[in-house]
């Protein structure tokens, strides 16, 4: 199950995989694997880096909001990995905590 990292999310990038939620049920699920700027002057307010339970490294990241994140405001968040499938285990990872 997705999970907190401390691999480095460095070369992960978008494979066309994204999922909503909020951003307070992210920083639930996952309140050590989270950078946040939330100030809108950025291209991310938010940042998760995490890992799927194959240990393949991925990210979670709003992007081009440019303006401060409501924590109950539904966003739609990228994943970004080194490759198409270790995104869309994270998504489904992510999902299947999301629903529980």
């Amino acid at each position: 199950m997705a999970k907190h990292t401390k691999q480095s999310g460095s070369g992960t990038s978008f494979h066309g995989v994204v999922f909503s939620a909020t951003p307070q049920e992210l920083v639930d699920l996952f309140p050590d694997s989270y950078n946040e700027q939330n100030d809108g002057e950025d291209k991310v307010n938010f940042d998760f880096t995490l890992e799927n339970e194959n240990g393949d490294v991925f990210t979670i990241y709003d992007w081009k909001e440019y303006r401060p994140l409501e924590m109950n405001e539904i966003i739609e968040w990228h994943i970004g990995g080194h490759n198409e499938q270790t995104c869309l285990q994270g998504k489904a990872e992510v999902l299947e905590l999301l629903n529980k």
